[in-house]
C-alpha cells in the first residue's frame, strides 16, 4: 500500500517510522523540512517532496499532519492529485466546521475523508497515542494505523467534524475540571482539610459520570438562582484565604444568566429530564 505523509513535524514523523516498518511504501512531503525529517528520508531512501503534486497519484492514503491553518489548502491540493477512491486522513487541529467543509470539497473529487483527532500527547505515547476517527473510510484507516501498532477508535455512524468536536468538548470538561481542582485543593490544603475533603466527595466518586453530569444540568435549570448566591459566597471565602478564584466569577455569571432566562421564560415543569433541560437551555440562549 502506498502512503503519503504531508507535514513532517512531530506527528508526521511519529507515524512515518511504524508505517515504514510495517511495509508501507512511503512518500514524504514538507515545505521546509526540519533536519530530523531530512535525515529520516535519507536513512530510508524515501522521496521527500516540497509540496503536494502529481507524485500523489499512486497514494492509497494521505496523512495530513500539517497545522490547522493549512488543513483546507492541503486537502484541496491532495484532492487535485490523488486517484478517485483514495483516502485522506486529516490529523490536524482544524475546527469542526473547517473539517466538514474540507470533507465536502474532497468528496466532489471522489476522495474519502477521515476526520482524525489526536487524543493524547504524541511526545509521550508515540504511535500508541489514541486517535478518534470519523468519516468515509474511517474503518479502513483504523486498520492501517492498528497494523502499524497504533490505536484508533472509530465513531460509529460518525461524519467529518465529529472527532475534532469530541476532542474539543472533552477539553472543555477536563480543562475546566483541572482549573477547579487547582483552586479546590489549594484552599483545602491551606486549611488542613484536604483528606477530609476527599471523604466528603466520595459520594460523587461512586456516581457514574454520565449520571452525575446529567444531574447537574437537570437541576441547574431549577436551582440556578439559589446556587448563584452559593457561588458568590464561595468566592468571598476563597478571597479571605488569600486565594482569589479565577474560575468562580465565570461560574457565577453562568448561574446568573440562567436565572435571568428563567425570569423571562419560566421552565414550565417541576423536574425536567436531561433532554427537556437541554432543549430549554438551547431555546433560551441568546443568538450569536
Amino acid at each position: 500500500m502506498n502512503v503519503a505523509i504531508i507535514g513532517l513535524g512531530e506527528v508526521g514523523r511519529c507515524y512515518a517510522k511504524p508505517l515504514h516498518e510495517h511495509g508501507m511504501r512511503l512518500s514524504l512531503c514538507e515545505t521546509r523540512p526540519p533536519a530530523a525529517a531530512t535525515e529520516l528520508a535519507q536513512a530510508w531512501a524515501l522521496p521527500l517532496h516540497a509540496a503536494p503534486g502529481p507524485w500523489l497519484a499512486d497514494a492509497d492514503w494521505v496523512l495530513s499532519c500539517v497545522t490547522g491553518a493549512q488543513a483546507l489548502p492541503v486537502a484541496e491540493q491532495v484532492a487535485a492529485h490523488v486517484a478517485r477512491g483514495a483516502g485522506l486522513a486529516d490529523l490536524t487541529t482544524a475546527s469542526p466546521a473547517l473539517k466538514r467543509h474540507a470533507a465536502a470539497q474532497v468528496a466532489e473529487r471522489g476522495v474519502r475523508y477521515v476526520d482524525t483527532a489526536i487524543m493524547g500527547a504524541i511526545s509521550l505515547h508515540g504511535v500508541r497515542t489514541p486517535l478518534l476517527a470519523a468519516g468515509t473510510g474511517a474503518e479502513e484507516f483504523g486498520s492501517l494505523i492498528a497494523g502499524a501498532g497504533g490505536k484508533v477508535q472509530v465513531i460509529e455512524g460518525g461524519v467529518a467534524g465529529d472527532a475534532i468536536s469530541l476532542k474539543i468538548l472533552r477539553s472543555v470538561f477536563t480543562k475546566g475540571m483541572e482549573a477547579l481542582a487547582v483552586e479546590l485543593l489549594t484552599s483545602a490544603e491551606k486549611q488542613g482539610v484536604r483528606e477530609k475533603l476527599y471523604e466528603q466527595l466520595s459520594d460523587i466518586d461512586q456516581t457514574p459520570l454520565r449520571s452525575f453530569i446529567d444531574m447537574l444540568v437537570r437541576t441547574h435549570v431549577i436551582h440556578a438562582k439559589r446556587r448563584a448566591h452559593e457561588v458568590h459566597d464561595a468566592q468571598h471565602e476563597l478571597a479571605s484565604q488569600g486565594l482569589p478564584s479565577q474560575v468562580l466569577p465565570g461560574v457565577e455569571r453562568r448561574f446568573l444568566d440562567t436565572a435571568a432566562r428563567l425570569e423571562r421564560q419560566p421552565l414550565g415543569m417541576p423536574e425536567p429530564d436531561i433532554n427537556q433541560a437541554l432543549e430549554w437551555l438551547l431555546a433560551t440562549s441568546e443568538p450569536v
